[in-house]
């Protein structure tokens, strides 16, 4: 099953950037800090609201802002991936 080549293949560390790109992504990484923070802004007013509605609706939590928070909690994992390097991909609005 071999093609003739023994040389191993070496692959980059995990979540390596480019040396030429460097810049890039340090500019990619401080847009990501402020969206993080917006992002954290938001949470908070809809954990707010979430405490408000359940006083309303006898301790039923409202679905949609259950979901949203789902979704953004996710998005905050694939920001502080990017952000620490353990990743390359970016997460939206950048994930071309």
């Amino acid at each position: 099953m071999s093609d003739g080549n023994t040389d191993p293949k070496v692959l980059p560390e995990p979540g390596a950037t480019p040396k030429g790109s460097i810049w890039m992504r340090g500019l990619m990484m401080l847009i990501f800090a402020i969206l993080i923070s917006l992002a954290q802004t938001i949470l908070h007013m809809l954990t707010v609201l979430q405490f408000v509605l359940m006083l309303i609706d006898k301790g039923k939590p409202n679905a949609r802002i259950a979901e949203f928070g789902k979704s953004l909690g996710g998005w905050l994992a694939k920001a502080a991936a990017f952000q620490t390097a353990q990743t390359e991909t970016r997460p939206w609005p950048f994930d071309v």
